[in-house]
């Protein structure tokens, strides 16, 4: 069982950005694994989801957070 996995029933545990206020209709949902990532339209939670490796993942948070990729 991954990180992202309830203990229920296997299934992802997906959260928004905490920027994300439901406003826009404008946000991504993600749920973390062992692998890396999972990432989904938040408005069509059974639609696509894309997978983002551990490292990759890490990078863009931290890109994010040092200013280095815009917000907008």
């Amino acid at each position: 069982m991954s990180s992202a996995e309830s203990r229920d029933h296997g299934r992802p545990v997906w959260f928004k950005s905490s920027y994300s206020n439901g406003a826009g209709g404008e946000c991504v949902e993600c749920a973390l694994t062992d692998a890396g990532a999972l990432v989904r339209d938040s408005k069509r939670v059974g639609g696509s989801v894309v997978t983002v490796g551990r490292e990759t993942w890490s990078c863009f948070v931290r890109a994010v957070k040092s200013g280095t990729v815009s917000q907008t």
